[in-house]
């Protein structure tokens, strides 16, 4: 996330424009399917299944293409997004090796999702150990809209890393949970992690980032409901 907002805030000086016109649509739709996914995710992801997997990557598409579609809309003519106020990071990409680049890039990320995606691995067996798989069907199977809500409103404080949250899905689903509730807890996951917020904000506002937060809830709500309606 904090990769994507200094990359939007350079394609807002000089890439997404038309007609010399900055347009925050596009902006919108770049930075929701960033927030959603990355590549690492999508390997991630493919340990859950064909059909979690394309949920995943097809919801994310959708969620980014509306987003920009409403902004589109209703901030035609006015300024979504303010990059003013964040300072790109230090490139620290500079070894000339490009081996030594990838392995210190490696490093880093390990570090950085590595002890997130061991505590994703313990929770996951915690569950399968201790909680009856009928409290996890009661609370997420089945395709009543209850269960979607429910796993949107625990993806937001159980994501604390993408990757560490695939096992904890794994167990979810193998105990009942519905492919529509995993959509959800998907999608309110990443766009409501903490860490996310606080970037998102920075170049948001009060107002627009409670908007944000809406569009976030509705989307994966209305997103779990449709794909248990389909699949």
């Amino acid at each position: 996330m904090y990769g994507t907002i200094p990359i939007a805030a350079s394609f807002s000086k000089s890439g997404m424009t038309l007609d010399g016109t900055r347009r925050d649509d596009w902006l919108a739709a770049f930075m929701m399917s960033s927030i959603l996914l990355n590549p690492q995710l999508i390997i991630y992801s493919a340990a859950l299944g064909t059909s979690a997997l394309a949920v995943r990557m097809v919801s994310c598409f959708l969620c980014g293409i509306f987003a920009g579609g409403l902004i589109r809309i209703f901030y035609c003519n006015r300024t979504f997004f303010h990059f003013d106020s964040f300072e790109e990071p230090v490139n620290r990409d500079t070894d000339s090796n490009l081996l030594f680049r990838f392995l210190k890039n490696l490093g880093r990320n390990v570090k950085a999702t590595g002890l997130y995606f061991l505590a994703g691995i313990v929770l996951s067996a915690l569950f399968q150990r201790y909680v009856p798989a009928d409290v996890m069907t009661g609370l997420f199977g089945g395709n009543e809209a209850f269960g979607v809500l429910m796993a949107a409103a625990v993806g937001v404080p159980l994501y604390a890393c993408g990757g560490g949250t695939i096992p904890l899905l794994q167990a979810w689903l193998m105990d009942g949970m519905s492919l529509g509730s995993a959509a959800a807890f998907m999608i309110t996951g990443p766009a409501a992690k903490i860490t996310n917020l606080g970037a998102v904000k920075i170049v948001l506002g009060m107002k627009r980032f409670v908007l944000y937060l809406l569009f976030v809830m509705v989307f994966s709500l209305v997103t779990g409901m449709t794909v248990n309606l389909v699949l």
